[in-house]
């Protein structure tokens, strides 16, 4: 039982802790500004308010905000992804208990 206590207990301060990498500098510097990326049907480039909240329920609330957006993919935060940008593609950073905690945005 005090193992599955240290566990959880693991669990719950990784999820606070945010690391700093070289890739979370990058962002600042390279990111796209989606505005000027002439993507058709596509209203809504960003979502602020899902900070926080489940990867799942995440997930559900931008696709019933825009349907054209199909490839919506849990990413563990600080994993590597790659640069290319597409329209149907929002990616959902999340810590280890499958939270949002990156801004989800069209990439």
């Amino acid at each position: 039982m005090e193992k599955l206590a240290c566990l959880v207990t693991f669990l719950f301060l990784a999820s606070l802790f945010q690391p700093l990498t070289a890739r979370d500098l990058e962002i600042d510097v390279f990111q796209l500004d989606v505005s000027q990326s002439g993507c058709p049907g596509v209203t809504k480039e960003s979502w602020p308010e899902l900070l926080g909240v489940p990867a799942k329920l995440a997930r559900k609330t931008i696709q019933q905000e825009n349907s054209k957006l199909t490839n919506i993919p849990s990413v563990l935060n600080g994993s590597p992804v790659t640069r290319d940008f597409r329209c149907d593609r929002v990616r959902l950073f999340v810590n280890v208990l499958d939270f949002v905690v990156v801004t989800p945005q069209v990439t």
